[in-house]
Formats: structure tokens, sequence, C-alpha cells
């Protein structure tokens, strides 16, 4: 069975190679160019990646559009920054495949104290917490490698095109009733300095759309 790999991208040349040269057989993936100013895009369509361009930004923007191009019964999601290693996926697929969860996060665990900063380390645990006590989901991490399958994420109608996005996937799979999972997987020095959360602002920012997403999913329910 072929899987569709969803990689959000945003002047990522230098780490594509790594990522895409690493995808597992059958592992099909899925470039969404979210406006790059490098070549990007040329990088990737030269390794054999889909390459898809959402000229609207924002993180969920380029993860939707990814999903929308998708054809595979299972979908997966990962950064393109080769902060997660590819080759981990199946470990995350399995889960789906086997029929034990609708939807897996990969909980990363740094291997080493540059590869997650203090303050995304932090945002992250409080956000996970947060998830914990409203939505009685079992996650410690709010991890980008995941993976479920096309249609029924489709089914959800997820709104946000911004960094609520990912929050807003757990949230209303928990409501619908899916069993979500997560399974540790390695978390990298990324290549480059991260868009989200290489800076505070770019962490605040974040933690500010997940808690705007996860209010609006309460009022809600």
């Amino acid at each position: 069975m072929d899987i569709d790999v969803v990689l959000p991208c945003l002047d990522e040349e230098a780490a594509l190679p790594w990522v895409l040269g690493r995808m597992p057989e059958g592992f099909r993936p899925i470039v969404v160019d979210n406006g790059s100013t490098d070549r990007s895009a040329e990088i990737a369509a030269g390794l054999g990646a889909r390459v898809v361009h959402e000229a609207r930004h924002g993180f969920g923007a380029a993860c939707h559009a990814g999903l929308m191009a998708a054809t595979a019964e299972v979908v997966c999601f990962m950064d393109a920054d080769a902060s997660l290693d590819p080759r981990q996926l199946p470990r995350v697929v399995l889960p789906v495949l086997n029929g034990e969860a609708d939807l897996i996060l990969g909980r990363r665990l740094p291997r080493s104290r540059s590869a997650w900063p203090v303050h995304a380390r932090i945002g992250n645990t409080v956000l996970a917490a947060s998830l914990r006590r409203q939505a009685g989901v079992p996650l410690r991490d709010l991890g980008p490698m995941r993976a479920c399958r096309r249609t029924d994420l489709l089914a959800l109608q997820l709104a946000d095109r911004r960094f609520g996005y990912p929050l807003e996937m757990v949230l209303r799979a928990s409501a619908s009733g899916w069993r979500v999972r997560e399974v540790e997987v390695d978390y990298l020095p990324r290549v480059g300095r991260s868009k989200v959360t290489g800076t505070v602002r770019g962490t605040v920012r974040t933690v500010r759309d997940m808690r705007r997403v996860m209010a609006e999913v309460a009022a809600i329910r």
C-alpha cells in the first residue's frame, strides 16, 4: 500500500535532499511549497517529490493543500526541515494500518540540547496539558509527525489555516470519537532556522493560534 506524506515547506532547500533521500519505499512525498524564495520547489521536484504550490501563507494552509492533493488511503504529515527522520514514518503508520488507532502522533524525544529550544518545549508542554485536561486526549506532545486515514481526516472539515491546524486536528478527532495515540520518534536539530519555534516570538505566535483554536472548538462542543 502506498502512503502519501505531506511536507509543508518554506525555504528548506538545504534540508530537502536529506529528508527526501530517507523516505521509505512506498511513502510518496508531497512537498507543499508555501512561498519559498529559495530553490525548494525545484530541488524537491528534481528528487522525485510531487510539488504542490500553496499561495496562501500559513502552516495549516500548506497542510490542507497537501491533504487535498493526496490520494492514498493513509496520509502522513511531517516537517521538511530534517528535524524528523522519514525512516521512522513506518512506526507512526503501523498502528493506523493495524486498526489499533485512528490518529497517531510522533512524540518527539530530543537527541541533543539544540534540537528543541527551552521556550518551545515549555509552550508545547503547556498546550499538551491543556489538551489532556480539556479533551481527555492522552498526549504529551503535539508532534508534527502524524498519520491517519485521508477520507476520515477530510470529514473533520478542519478550518484553521495557521499554526492552530495541528491542534484542531487532534481536538476534532477526539470529539468525533477517534482513538488518538502517540509513539516515540527522534527529534533532531533542524537544518536552518525555524520559522516557528526557533524564536520566542514564533513560539508565542504558535501558542496564541493554538489557544484560539482550543477556545473555538470548546465553544462548539
